[in-house]
């Protein structure tokens, strides 16, 4: 099923130029894994980069520039860091819903992730030292609706299985929704399957009504 939610040009551009910090990059990479439409799109802003740079004119190297280059191939490699709690050592996740550039940040089953419970929604955190950044896995129980909110910045939100449903539109596996600070909304996961998403925030969310606004002080969210 072709998603009907895309990924923005300014988002394409961006991953296509590798220029996208990692938590945003792995909600693009694993919607383009979904979604042959914006993987050829990528593909096509990747070689229109490769052309406008043969046709830049040849610069001389500077001698400054050359030994920042020699001095970064013979630093030592950095360690990275497990993407997901499970460990290093823990089996492949194997789960279907899991587009393969997720896969590869969870490092175990979806199953055995460090899943924290909140009434109808479940959370699991990757990433955690991708400062400024919140990424994060969202389960939310089927019919479920989540709080009213705004943001105070970008939210990312692909889904991975099921659906949900707000006033901008209805989304279902592979579709990409984009909020800022001008969205208000309230999603509804769809009745029958839970649904489950892979988030990105770059700023707290702010809750909306008047529920909302007592509530706000103490969110973490």
């Amino acid at each position: 099923m072709m998603p009907h939610h895309h990924a923005g040009d300014d988002l394409l551009i961006a991953y296509a130029t590798g220029t996208l910090d990692e938590p945003v990059a792995l909600v693009v990479a694993t919607h383009l894994a979904l979604c042959p439409l914006c993987r050829n799109e990528v593909v096509r802003l990747e070689e229109l980069g490769g052309v406008l740079f043969d046709e830049q004119p040849d610069e001389a190297l500077n001698e400054s520039s050359f030994d920042a280059l020699m001095a970064r191939l013979d630093a030592p490699p950095t360690e990275t860091a497990t993407p997901s709690s499970c460990g290093a050592a823990a089996a492949d996740s194997g789960d279907p819903r899991v587009p393969r550039p997720l896969r590869d940040y969870l490092g175990c089953h979806f199953e055995q992730l460090d899943w924290k419970s909140f009434g109808g929604l479940e959370e699991a955190s990757l990433l955690p030292e991708a400062k400024g950044f919140r990424t994060r896995l969202m389960r939310i129980k089927s019919g479920t609706a989540m709080p009213a909110h705004t943001h105070k910045g970008s939210e990312l939100t692909l889904v991975l299985a099921g659906g949900f449903s707000d006033d901008e539109g209805h989304y279902l596996r592979g579709d990409l929704a984009e909020a800022g600070p001008s969205v208000d909304h309230q999603p509804i996961a769809d009745p029958g399957e839970d649904c489950i998403c892979l988030a990105v925030t770059d700023a707290p969310l702010r809750l909306t009504g008047p529920l909302g606004r007592l509530l706000n002080p103490f969110l973490r969210i």
